[in-house]
C-alpha cells in the first residue's frame, strides 16, 4: 500500500525536493496520476500571484470521496478506517471500517439529497467529535456540497458570522455535546443563531446527549430518520458528483486582523494531492499505523490530518470526543495505550499542560507502540520537546515539529520521521514543492544562512489557499499585497547557519527592543524553561526609554504559588538563554492564558491589556474561557 511518492532516505530527499524546485508540474503531474480521476486534467499548473490566481490540474475531474473510500473498498475494505473514543471511558469505542463508512457516507448523500441540498451548496456543521461529524463532512463531499465546519463550542455569534457570510442554506447540528465534564447544547445555540438567519432552510439533527431539543417543523430534522428514509428506499450506493479540481471543497474560517473571520477556501483536487503527499511523508505512515491526531475537526488540522490525508492514505485515523484532563490528566496515554497508537499529533499547549501535571499520570501507561510524535499549531519551546521525547517517545520517537496554516492547507516546513535531521523548536527544512524566502523590512529577499526576516512563499504548491470566500480583495490584500510575486505568511522567521527554519512568531509579535528584534516563541521558550513555569505569552507595551517593554504574562505550574523569586528565576533564565536585552519589565503571574478553543494564545488581548486598554478588548466569545480575560484585567490593574 506505500504510495510510490514517500519519501524513504535523506537522499530521496533531497532529489524529490530538487526535482519540485526545477520541474514542478512534472514533479506535481508524477505524484497526482497516483490518485482516481474521473477525468484527466489538460494543464497541471496556471498561476499569477498579482491576481492572486492559482489553478492545479486544470479541468481534472474527480471526487475526493472516491479517492477516500472508493479506490480502498476491494483492497482494504475491512480495514478500519476510524476508530472512535467517546468522551466518557466507559461508553464503548466504535471502529468503522472503510466499507462501513463508505455506505454511512452513501447513506447520508442520499438523505442529503432529499432535503433538497445539491452541488455548490454551501452546508455548515456544527457537531461533536464523533464519527458522524466525519460522516457529515464527507456526505456534503460525496454530493459536491461545499462544507464549512464551525466548531461545536462556539457561539451563537460566531454561527451567525459564518452562516451569514456563506448564505449556507442548511445546517448539520447534534441535539448536545460532550466535552469532558461539561454537555454543550448544539441544537439550542443553532436556534439562537437562526434568528438572525434566513438562508438556512434545513437543520438536520443527529441525536447524541438524548437531551431536550426544540423540533420545527418544515426546517428540522432528524438524522435518523432521515436515514431510516433512505434505507427504505432501497438506496444503498450514491453516486460521486464529478466535481473539477478548482471546485470548492470547503470552506473553514480562520482569525483575520481586523477581527472578522476570514473564510478560506480550498479547492478539491490540489487540496487532495496535497494532504495525502504530506501526510504520507511527514509521518512516514506504515500500512498498519494507527494515527491518533488530538485536534478538533473544526480546525484545518483536523479537516487534513484526521479525515482527509488518512483516508487518502487508506490510515486507520483514531478520534477523540473528550480532552486530555478529563477524567484525569492520563487519558491520552491511555487511549494509546489501549489502541496500540503509534503517531500521536498533538500541540505544543497540550503537551505543556500535560506537562504541569508532572509524571504520575503517564506511570504505569504502556507507550511502546508509539512511532511518531507530532507537533502542530505553534512553535513548540525546547523544554516541552525534551518532554515530549523523553516521556512520551522514551527517547525513541522521531518529533516532527510542522510548522504550516488553515491557509496553507497542509505542512509546509517539517522534519520528515526519522528521513530528515530534527532540531528541537526548528521546523527544520521546507516540503518537497515549498519554496520559503525570508524578506527583510524593506523588501529585499534575505541570502545565506544565518538570517531572519519575514517568511514568504515564492511558487504555488497544490494545497493553497484559492480565496476568501465571497471577498478576493481581502484574500489578496491579506496573503499577496505585502511582497509583489510571493505569498507572505505574516510569520517571522530564523534561518540557522544549517539553513534549518525556525518560526520565530507573528510578525506583528516580534518586540523591537532597543533596536534588538525579538520575537515572542524565543522568548517564551526561554521563559518556559524555569522550572515551575508551564506556559507564558510574552507581548509588547509603550515604553519610554526603549521604544517597545516586555510584558509576560506566566502561567505557574500546579502547587506552586506566584512570589518575587519565581520573578527572579524567570529574569536569571532569560539572561542565561537569550541575554539581558531580553529581561520582561513586568511579569503577571495568571492563572490561564486567553486561548481560542483549537489552543492558540491570542496575543491581541494581552497586547491591548499591557497597553492599559481595557475596555475595547474586541470579540471574546469565541475563546475557550472568556472569563479569564476579567482575571487577567484585574490582575494587570494591581501590576
Amino acid at each position: 500500500m506505500t504510495p510510490a511518492y514517500r519519501i524513504s532516505s535523506f537522499a530521496d530527499y533531497q532529489t524529490a525536493y530538487e526535482k519540485s524546485i526545477t520541474q514542478p508540474e512534472e514533479f506535481w503531474a508524477d505524484v497526482a496520476q497516483q490518485f482516481q480521476w474521473s477525468k484527466p486534467w489538460t494543464k497541471v499548473l496556471e498561476w499569477n500571484f498579482k491576481a492572486p490566481a492559482v489553478n492545479w490540474f486544470t479541468d481534472g475531474k474527480l471526487n475526493i470521496t472516491e479517492n477516500c473510500l472508493d479506490r480502498h473498498l476491494n483492497t482494504i475494505g475491512d480495514k478500519a478506517a476510524i476508530i472512535w473514543e467517546p468522551n466518557n471511558p466507559q461508553e464503548n469505542t466504535q471502529t468503522i471500517s472503510f466499507t462501513a463508512l463508505h455506505q454511512r457516507v452513501c447513506a447520508l448523500a442520499n438523505a442529503l439529497l432529499n432535503l433538497g441540498i445539491k452541488r455548490g451548496d454551501r452546508v455548515c456543521l456544527y457537531m461533536g467529535m464523533i464519527p458522524e461529524l466525519e460522516i457529515a463532512v464527507l456526505a456534503c463531499a460525496r454530493i459536491g456540497a461545499i462544507h464549512s465546519v464551525i466548531f461545536g463550542g462556539f457561539s451563537a455569534k460566531s454561527i451567525v458570522d459564518r452562516v451569514q457570510d456563506t448564505q449556507a442554506i442548511a445546517i448539520i447540528t447534534c441535539d448536545g455535546a460532550y466535552r469532558g465534564a461539561k454537555e454543550i447544547p448544539l441544537k439550542a445555540v443553532v436556534d439562537e443563531a437562526l434568528q438572525e438567519c434566513d438562508s438556512v432552510k434545513k437543520v438536520l439533527v443527529f441525536t447524541r446527549t438524548k437531551c431536550a431539543v426544540n423540533m420545527l417543523a418544515g426546517r428540522d430534522y432528524s438524522w435518523e430518520q432521515e436515514l431510516e428514509k433512505v434505507a427504505a428506499s432501497g438506496k444503498t450506493t450514491c453516486p460521486a458528483a464529478q466535481m473539477d479540481s478548482e471546485d470548492p471543497l470547503f470552506i473553514l474560517y480562520t482569525s483575520g486582523s481586523t477581527g472578522k473571520p476570514k473564510g478560506v477556501v480550498h479547492t478539491c483536487g490540489g487540496y487532495m494531492v496535497w494532504t495525502a503527499y504530506t501526510f504520507v511523508n511527514v509521518f512516514q505512515v506504515e500500512d498498519e499505523d494507527i494515527h491518533f491526531c488530538t485536534a478538533d475537526i473544526g480546525w484545518v488540522t483536523g479537516h487534513s490530518y484526521i479525515i482527509y490525508g488518512p483516508l487518502l492514505a487508506g490510515t486507520t485515523s483514531l478520534m477523540f470526543e473528550g480532552i486530555p484532563t478529563w477524567p484525569d490528566a492520563g487519558r491520552f496515554w491511555e487511549i494509546i495505550a489501549k489502541h496500540r497508537v503509534s503517531i500521536l499529533y498533538t500541540s505544543p499547549t497540550a503537551i505543556r499542560g500535560l506537562m504541569s501535571h508532572g509524571l504520575e499520570p503517564i506511570t504505569g501507561k504502556d507507550l511502546s507502540s508509539l512511532r511518531v510524535l507530532g507537533s502542530v499549531g505553534e512553535p513548540i519551546n525546547e523544554e516541552a520537546w525534551h518532554w515530549y521525547d523523553e516521556h512520551i517517545g522514551k527517547g525513541k520517537c522521531p518529533i516532527v515539529d510542522t510548522w504550516w496554516q488553515t491557509e496553507t492547507g497542509g505542512i509546509m516546513i517539517s522534519n520528515l520521521a526519522g528521513i530528515t535531521p530534527a532540531k528541537p523548536s526548528y521546523a527544520t527544512l521546507p516540503l518537497p514543492g515549498v519554496q520559503p524566502v525570508l524578506m527583510d523590512g524593506s523588501g529585499q529577499k534575505m541570502l545565506g544562512n544565518s538570517v531572519s526576516g519575514n517568511l514568504c512563499i515564492q511558487f504555488p504548491w497544490p494545497g493553497m489557499i484559492r480565496t476568501t470566500w465571497g471577498d478576493h480583495e481581502r484574500c489578496r490584500m491579506s496573503y499577496f499585497d505585502t511582497y509583489p510575486k510571493l505569498y507572505f505568511t505574516g510569520d517571522g522567521c530564523l534561518r540557522d547557519e544549517q539553513g534549518f527554519f525556525r518560526i520565530t512568531g507573528r510578525v506583528d509579535d516580534v518586540l523591537n527592543v532597543s533596536g534588538h528584534r525579538l520575537g515572542t516563541a524565543e522568548l517564551e521558550n526561554a521563559i518556559n524553561m524555569q522550572e515551575h513555569v508551564a506556559e507564558s505569552a510574552v507581548v509588547p507595551f509603550p515604553h519610554d526609554l526603549k521604544g517597545q517593554g516586555i510584558y509576560a504574562f506566566v502561567v505557574l505550574k500546579e502547587g506552586i504559588p506566584p512570589s518575587d523569586a519565581e520573578r527572579a528565576a524567570i529574569h536569571i533564565c532569560i539572561t542565561e538563554n537569550i541575554g539581558p536585552i531580553a529581561k520582561p519589565d513586568k511579569i503577571q503571574f495568571v492563572s490561564g492564558l486567553p486561548k481560542t478553543r483549537s489552543g492558540k494564545i491570542m496575543r491581541r488581548i494581552l497586547r491591548k491589556i499591557a497597553e492599559g486598554e481595557m475596555e475595547h478588548l474586541g470579540d471574546t466569545t469565541t475563546l475557550l474561557d472568556p472569563g479569564i480575560v476579567e482575571a487577567i484585567k484585574t490582575g494587570a490593574k494591581n501590576l
